[in-house]
């Protein structure tokens, strides 16, 4: 009985990382991909104008 004490662990740590790729594999695209995608450019979009708009000085 040594043994199955011995393997419970990893075949319950085995199990669960496989349920967590197939919830990451399974939420990756999908409905939601392109909602996501336009978040994630207008994020981008917005730093990209910040970081180019010109610094005020004041003199």
């Amino acid at each position: 009985m040594d043994y199955v004490s011995a393997l419970v662990p990893p075949v319950v740590m085995a199990v669960f990382f496989i349920g967590v790729i197939r919830v990451i594999v399974k939420t990756q695209g999908g409905a939601n991909k392109a909602k996501e995608d336009a978040v994630v450019d207008a994020a981008l979009a917005r730093a990209e104008g910040a970081r180019q708009a010109p610094a005020k000085t004041d003199v």
